[in-house]
């Protein structure tokens, strides 16, 4: 069973619908007693950084989620389930994210347009298991003003280039994955990336 974090930010029925297109089976999670009996989870989000912060705690759920991610149990982020995972965001200010990668959130560059919204390349940095059957190059869905400034360029998984510039599109830490752009509205190869991502769940299952 794959848990959704629910905390009031995003589209989370779209993401569940591309999820159970993959195979998945899901249950929403909304309090810290919801992690239970659940092998992986997705962080989806959409909205600003503390807010999301400010959802997250209230329900409970931030200190729960950083101790089952340090526990080694399989994670997806999207979007700004992506940033969450990071030191700190400067969006707003600062705000003091969950961690779990070395960076910081920064706003993306002041010579591209902002928010970057549309279509994109996304070429993998390394082989991971997300990409099966994706080639590279592949455009994917991005809606967003802001990107991950990693510390450690090995957590890059794949790369986004925007005007002159490159930001991490996909991070990677042991079972902890996560994306930039939107996979739910990325039409089918979005669904093969989320797909892959259930069937490596099942895979560390056997």
């Amino acid at each position: 069973m794959i848990g959704i974090i629910d905390y009031g930010m995003g589209n989370l029925r779209s993401v569940e619908r591309a999820l159970e297109a993959g195979g998945a089976r899901l249950k929403r999670i909304v309090s810290a007693t919801d992690l239970a009996d659940t092998s992986a989870l997705v962080l989806p989000g959409v909205g600003a950084f503390m807010q999301a912060v400010n959802n997250l705690k209230s329900q409970g759920l931030w200190d729960a989620l950083r101790e089952e991610i340090r526990g080694g149990k399989p994670l997806l982020g999207l979007c700004l389930g992506l940033q969450l995972l990071f030191e700190a965001s400067e969006e707003f200010g600062y705000g003091q994210g969950l961690g779990i990668l070395p960076g910081t959130v920064r706003r993306l560059p002041e010579d591209v347009a902002v928010p970057h919204i549309g279509w994109n390349q996304v070429f993998p940095c390394m082989a991971d298991p997300l990409f099966q059957g994706i080639p590279e190059g592949s455009y994917f869905y991005f809606l967003h003003s802001y990107a991950a400034q990693a510390s450690d360029f090995s957590h890059v998984a794949a790369l986004c280039r925007y005007g002159c510039h490159a930001f991490p599109a996909v991070v990677r830490r042991n079972s902890i994955v996560a994306a930039q752009f939107h996979p739910e509205k990325s039409q089918q190869i979005g669904l093969r990336f989320l797909a892959n991502f259930v069937r490596s769940v099942e895979k560390g299952q056997e």
